[in-house]
């Protein structure tokens, strides 16, 4: 069986500096892939590349078997690729309700009379319902966060890729996010998630890709590639 996503030799370079270096590996349809690494591991250049943000210097980026390498990142919003953002990007003045339209109508293509019944749903999903009228520039960091990953599921989504979202939150903010997650995948979403909360990638994902220096340091169960020294060296420093 073909995987839903798969990567082949991705490289970047950024004048002499190179921060991605032949990474391949796929991603399995209703997978979560968790991606770890220190600081300028690759790993935002990753997500760039895959979502089109970021455009290679080598290699290729297939989704349900078609070469989208050379796709912008609308396009493979509309082909089912949605993404966050570690630091939240909404529209401020806008509201919650309102971004979320935006999401759907221009990222998930979907016509007027099918975008409010599916906000309506994505809202639900995320606990945002109370939060529909809010201006997105006033939502509380927990809030902001959760309104994130409702812009990325407005749009429809067959694979989501997740940067960060447990990087300031309680314990118990996080078990939550996890719990989302979870639901998520449950409705048939194929998730890569790039995470410093080591315990969330231990309990939340099937699979584990550790990244150092651009490169795959370690790809697989992740009870096993965390205790590996090279990882525990570079990520863990012992």
């Amino acid at each position: 069986m073909a995987a839903l996503l798969e990567v082949r030799g991705l490289s970047k370079s950024f004048g002499a500096v190179a921060v991605a270096s032949q990474v391949s590996f796929d991603v399995q349809e209703g997978e979560i892939l968790g991606v770890i690494g220190p600081n300028g591991a690759g790993k935002t250049t990753l997500f760039g590349m895959l979502s089109g943000h970021v455009t290679p210097s080598e290699g290729s980026v297939a989704f349900r078997q078609e070469d989208i390498t050379a796709l912008p990142p609308h396009e493979r919003a509309r082909k089912g690729i949605a993404r966050t953002y570690q630091v939240p990007r909404p529209f401020g003045q806008m509201t919650v309700f309102d971004n979320l339209r935006v999401a759907a109508t221009f990222g998930g293509g979907m016509t007027a009379n099918a975008v409010a019944e599916w906000i309506e749903r994505t809202l639900a999903i995320t606990g945002l319902t109370r939060y529909a009228d809010t201006p997105a520039g006033r939502l509380p960091l927990l809030v902001r966060k959760r309104h994130e990953l409702a812009r990325a599921l407005a749009m429809k989504p067959r694979l989501l890729l997740i940067d960060e979202v447990a990087a300031g939150l309680t314990e118990q903010e996080v078990n939550e996010f996890i719990e989302l997650v979870r639901r998520l995948r449950a409705m048939g979403i194929t998730i890569v998630w790039i995470e410093h909360v080591i315990r969330t990638m231990l309990t939340a994902t099937d699979r584990l890709m550790a990244l150092a220096g651009g490169q795959v340091l370690a790809l697989g169960e992740p009870d096993k590639v965390i205790q590996l020294p090279e990882v525990r060296r570079v990520y863990l420093g012992n």
